[in-house]
């Protein structure tokens, strides 16, 4: 579970890594400023959500909610 936002930076930057991205290219992917992808991954808390969300899609990580959050 990811339940902070250091964890989540991690998980992005070892993603972006794993596709040989460097942060500039990931920064250019989702069109915004390489700064960003360095406070991302470095656990920055009051990052945005939409960009952060952009950065994780890019990268191929998937955010799933919960079994029986839904009503099923």
């Amino acid at each position: 579970m990811i339940d902070d936002a250091k964890l989540f930076g991690e998980m992005v930057a070892s993603a972006r890594k794993g596709l040989g991205l460097t942060q500039r290219d990931l920064a250019l992917a989702i069109n915004t400023g390489e700064r960003f992808i360095v406070e991302l991954e470095r656990g920055k808390a009051t990052a945005q959500l939409g960009k952060a969300l952009a950065a994780a899609r890019a990268v191929g990580l998937r955010l799933l909610e919960p079994p029986g959050r839904d009503g099923r």
